[in-house]
């Protein structure tokens, strides 16, 4: 599929192949209706999209006049964050380079989404999304609206979705569901639909290409791992006694119109440059969090030296444990891995693996099989998936059945983290001069 390109607040309008014909005025309605008396009314979806052809639920936002610094614009957003949020730093870098992705999301290919999580109430879920809405291209909210609106708004406007309480709508909302996986990648992101078209009902493909923002009370146990796998996580935490953000109710809008402008000859004047960005990705990272992660990369390295190495510190806090266990089976790799390190042993008794793993009182097999220890029968199940069998080990005299190490190095290589010294770290993390210069003789990766 071809970039399509578009004025800054003025989204393409639907092709002839995917409009559905609607009356243009009252006038047109009443003369279809007398027309064709026995045809069925307009859902009420269709009546909203129609509406909403003329009557967007977003401002456009003109450029601002003359060009911009990006990373001074960085920084602004940035500092926004910190006042109004109770976040680490490394968030709050990460939100900013969020929010100026969706003004490139024509040029970009992997749209991450903002996943804002957090364990309980009053954590700043809803703060966060609301500073989202001020900032980011054409915000959409998810609230009251119905799918079928969802879709068509997305294809006309390419809208920032923002969806409060994500965890309600993950357990209600089907279409919702497959709306936001599909729009990971600008290559997949469609759905099928059948649309009533006069007395006839037509397949239509909708575009779902656009950013999203979800928030919700502890998503990661209602999304899925592969929803979960496509975004950015937030973890908020609530704010101590000690602790002050400024209320968001209290800001003067024009500090985010005038932003919100600033980012629009952002998108204007660097398009290009971020669409041809190859920015080098830290090896740490998984190969989803990688695709996660480039967009904003590129992003930051139109504003120099060191937003790129703001961008790494960031994705390193937030994503490097997209590769940690994300399931029961990984996560039994890597305590099946501990336990030969721990023992420095080589080969081990299937008798011997199972004490040790449910001897441990943070994992999870001490009451693995209905609150019972996991089972050899068990173990053998979810080893089986990995291609891991076990078999007669010898250990002096006694030939029990169980496991040799060598088994399991290439699932060890597959699944898990791979382990990096900290000299390893500290030569790959780039060394950026006082002031943000690039050092003399270091590549500078765009």
């Amino acid at each position: 599929m071809q970039d399509h390109q578009q004025s800054v607040g003025n989204p393409p309008a639907l092709t002839q192949h995917d409009q559905v014909p609607t009356p243009n005025s009252v006038s047109d309605q009443t003369a279809a209706k007398a027309s064709k008396p026995k045809s069925p009314p307009q859902s009420s979806s269709d009546v909203v999209a129609e509406k909403s052809q003329g009557s967007k639920p977003f401002a456009d936002v003109a450029p601002y006049p003359e060009p911009i610094d990006p990373a001074a614009l960085l920084d602004a957003i940035f500092e926004m964050f910190m006042r109004f949020m109770v976040m680490s730093t490394d968030q709050a870098r990460a939100a900013t380079l969020w929010v100026a992705m969706t003004w490139f999301i024509d040029v970009i290919k992997v749209a991450p989404l903002a996943i804002v999580t957090a364990p309980e109430r009053e954590c700043g879920k809803s703060v966060l999304l609301e500073l989202f809405s001020r900032l980011v291209a054409r915000p959409l909210s998810v609230a009251n609206s119905s799918a079928a609106f969802l879709f068509r708004a997305i294809q006309a406007w390419v809208v920032t979705l923002l969806v409060d309480e994500a965890d309600m709508f993950a357990r209600q909302n089907d279409e919702l569901k497959g709306l936001i996986n599909a729009g990971h990648t600008r290559a997949s992101a469609f759905v099928g639909r059948v649309v009533k078209v006069g007395d006839a009902l037509e397949p239509r493909t909708f575009s779902v290409w656009c950013p999203k923002a979800l928030a919700g009370i502890r998503l990661e146990k209602h999304l899925p791992d592969a929803t979960m796998s496509r975004g950015i996580v937030f973890n908020l935490r609530r704010k101590r006694p000690d602790e002050r953000a400024e209320r968001l109710r209290h800001a003067d809008p024009t500090e985010f119109e005038s932003l919100a402008s600033r980012l629009a000859r952002f998108a204007v004047d660097y398009a290009e440059q971020v669409r041809q960005a190859r920015p080098e990705l830290p090896n740490q990272l998984g190969d989803r969090a990688q695709d996660n992660w480039e967009a904003l990369f590129a992003i930051a390295s139109c504003a120099g030296a060191a937003w790129l190495e703001h961008a790494r510190t960031a994705a390193l806090s937030i994503s490097a444990h997209d590769l940690s266990p994300e399931n029961l089976g990984s996560e039994l790799l890597a305590d099946i891995k501990a336990v030969f390190e721990n023992k420095m042993i080589d080969r081990i008794s299937t008798a011997d693996l199972i004490s040790a793993l449910i001897n441990d009182p943070e994992a999870p097999w001490a009451t693995y099989n209905r609150g019972k220890p996991l089972s050899p029968r068990q173990l053998s199940k979810m080893l089986g998936a990995y291609g891991i069998h076990s078999k007669t080990v010898r250990f002096g005299s006694s030939t029990p059945k169980g496991f040799e190490f060598g088994q399991f190095e290439d699932a060890f290589g597959r699944y898990l983290t791979p382990t990096v010294s900290a000299e390893q770290s500290a030569a790959d993390t780039p060394k950026v001069l006082a002031g943000g210069e690039w050092p003399e003789g270091e590549p500078f990766v765009f």
